[in-house]
């Protein structure tokens, strides 16, 4: 009976030692260690997710740093609680569809966020690392479209970044040029993307991801930040996928210029603010800085190849396999951009449709038209809505894909989005949807509405892809959205985990196979591989406009 009792007793030990090592597990993982000092999360969530948001991962980029590489995090003692997303970069409220949950705006923004499910540093989870989108101009890793916890939920530790925008991550003028230990100026949006992966990759085991395993993403900009980081000799050793949604700067959108053009670019607005040094542009307001950006060409500072974060143009380098090869997803939606970016404010008939593209494309126009017929008012509606797309951010996509498919031998997975979004939410009021996935409203909703959505509209399958329906208030979200997302959000974890989107219960989506007909994936409701029609568009685009 002694012995009994006396093994019970063991068993009962060997149970309350158990749940007790797992809870000390648990709290110490409120905590990290990072290389500069621990930091301490909010606490678990429903989800059996912690969030530490606003981690450091660079100095601020302020004063003598202001258009300097990023340099390291000071160090800090004791325990460092980040509860709190840090401020968003310095941006113009330019995009309607953006909402910030930043403790304001501010120089000082280079901090990311981590959303993790592990229960121990042991656990060396998958990683996804995002990046957000805006034009290179504007964006944050705290909107609610890119939050991680959902993402985190199934298994993966998720990490949005921040990054320098407009005139504070893309200004080259030729005195940085001589400072600079590499003689570059320019793209410091992606230094501080880069320095962000070296972060990850030096400090995400403490989390409970795995270093080796860090698969990138983003949308539009943030899109071509992922090809960018793919192309560059600094960052492709350091990541092991890439998700690509609607964007790379392999086309005439978001384009990388000579450094030469930048820098030229850059003495001129120095000259229009007065400023005849580079200490005098360093001794300016940050606001004042941005609110001359605001007078002129917005989008006037923009990538360029500066012999160091890109050594030449990127097309060039995954034409010669010299990218990252790792498994690449991505893909565009069903409308990028409106008609009116082809006809303008004219009626889409057949006549106005030919001369629009008459003068687009001059000598090579009879072929655009057979190519994007418009022979009758809905057919002018379907091709100048896909011409567009295509000359924004389709073609650009599509040469991505297609290049590496070519020379990366790796899986390569291409998906098209033709869910259109569903109608605002009625307490909206007179809000409409705007251009390129805004919200516009008052006024500007009264003086130029434009027309109904005739597809998925640019940025519209975020919520969808990083299971965030239910933080977009605006949309009246249905059954079928939800199906969708539940679909996009399996398939993109899938990839995650595996370099593969395939999994259970999923249609079967066939990698994209050079030298062959390009399938791809349609999402919608009914989700399901397709032969593509239209690669001779692509092409022609191509050859037309030289890139």
């Amino acid at each position: 009976m002694k012995t009994v009792e006396a093994g019970a007793f063991s068993i009962l030990v060997v149970f309350l030692s158990t749940i007790l090592a797992a809870n000390a597990v648990a709290l110490d993982l409120d905590q990290a260690k990072t290389e500069s000092g621990i930091v301490e999360s909010a606490g678990l969530r429903k989800s059996g997710v912690r969030i530490f948001k606003g981690i450091p991962f660079a100095a601020p980029p302020v004063d003598d740093l202001r258009w300097k590489a990023p340099q390291p995090v000071a160090s800090w003692e004791g325990i460092r609680p980040v509860k709190e997303f840090g401020p968003r970069c310095m941006q113009l409220p330019i995009f309607g569809d953006m909402n910030f949950r930043a403790s304001g705006m501010s120089e000082d923004c280079l901090y990311l966020n981590v959303w993790t499910p592990a229960r121990s540093e042991n656990e060396r989870l998958p990683v996804l690392v995002y990046f957000y989108g805006g034009g290179f101009q504007a964006g944050d890793g705290s909107e609610p479209r890119y939050d991680g916890e959902s993402m985190a939920a199934k298994g993966i530790v998720a990490v949005t970044v921040n990054y320098r925008l407009g005139i504070f991550g893309f200004f080259s003028h030729p005195e940085l040029t001589r400072e600079s230990p590499r003689h570059a100026s320019g793209n410091y949006a992606f230094l501080d993307q880069n320095a962000a992966l070296v972060w990850v990759n030096k400090n995400i085991a403490a989390f409970g991801g795995d270093p080796q395993r860090v698969t990138i993403a983003g949308e539009s900009a943030g899109s071509a930040s992922v090809s960018a980081q793919m192309a560059s000799p600094l960052s492709k050793g350091l990541i092991a996928g890439a998700i690509g949604e609607s964007g790379a700067i392999m086309g005439r959108t978001l384009p990388a210029r000579p450094l030469e053009e930048t820098e030229a670019e850059g003495v001129r607005f120095a000259t229009q603010l007065g400023a005849a040094s580079l200490a005098a542009l360093r001794a300016l307001p940050a606001q004042k800085l941005l609110d001359a950006t605001g007078k002129g060409n917005t989008f006037r500072f923009s990538t360029n190849l500066d012999g160091y974060f890109l050594p030449k143009p990127p097309r060039e380098i995954f034409e010669k396999g010299e990218q990252a090869r790792v498994p690449l997803m991505a893909g565009w939606n069903s409308e990028e951009m409106n008609y009116r970016a082809i006809l303008g404010p004219n009626p889409p008939t057949p006549e106005n449709y030919s001369n629009a593209v008459r003068e687009l494309y001059g000598a090579h126009a009879e072929e655009a038209l057979r190519l994007y017929p418009g022979r009758t008012t809905e057919e002018v509606l379907d091709s100048a809505t896909d011409m567009a797309g295509d000359r924004f951010i389709g073609f650009s996509t599509w040469k991505w894909i297609d290049t590496h498919v070519r020379t990366s031998g790796r899986p390569t997975y291409r998906y098209y989005f033709a869910r259109p979004r569903p109608p605002m939410r009625p307490e909206m009021g007179d809000a409409v949807p705007g251009l390129a996935g805004g919200v516009m409203s008052g006024e500007a909703a009264k003086v130029a509405p434009p027309p109904p959505a005739r597809g998925a509209v640019h940025s519209a399958e975020i919520e969808y892809a990083m299971g965030n329906l239910s933080t977009n208030q605006i949309y009246a979200w249905t059954a079928d959205d939800y199906e969708v997302s539940k679909t996009m959000q399996e398939y993109f974890a899938n990839f995650v985990k595996t370099g593969d989107p395939n999994g259970s219960g999923l249609p079967k989506w066939p990698a994209v196979v050079a030298d062959a007909p390009a399938v791809f994936l349609r999402i919608d409701v009914a989700t399901k591989a397709e032969t593509e029609r239209h690669r001779e568009r692509y092409l022609f685009l191509q050859r037309v406009e030289g890139r």
